[in-house]
C-alpha cells in the first residue's frame, strides 16, 4: 500500500469509501499488521473475516462486494 499512514488517517476520520476500507484491511491482514495495531483494527479485521468480506489470508471476497454494489 502506497500511503498506509494517510489511508489509516482517512479511515479513522471516516473518509474512506467501503471499497477502500476493504482494501486497507486486506493489506493489514495480509501483512499481519492488523493484529499489531490498536485493538479496534484487530476487532474490525476479525469482523470482516467473520462476515466473509475478507478471507483469513487477506483476499477480498469479490462476489460479496459485487452483490452489495461496493
Amino acid at each position: 500500500m502506497k500511503d498506509l499512514i494517510g489511508t489509516m488517517m482517512e479511515y479513522e476520520s471516516g473518509e474512506l469509501s467501503d471499497l477502500k476500507t476493504l482494501k486497507l484491511f486486506s493489506f493489514l491482514i495480509k501483512s499481519g499488521r492488523a493484529w499489531e495495531l490498536q485493538g479496534s483494527y484487530g476487532h474490525t479485521a476479525h469482523a470482516l473475516i467473520q462476515d466473509d468480506w475478507i478471507s483469513k489470508e487477506g483476499k477480498i471476497n469479490s462476489n460479496k462486494v459485487e452483490q452489495n454494489g461496493i
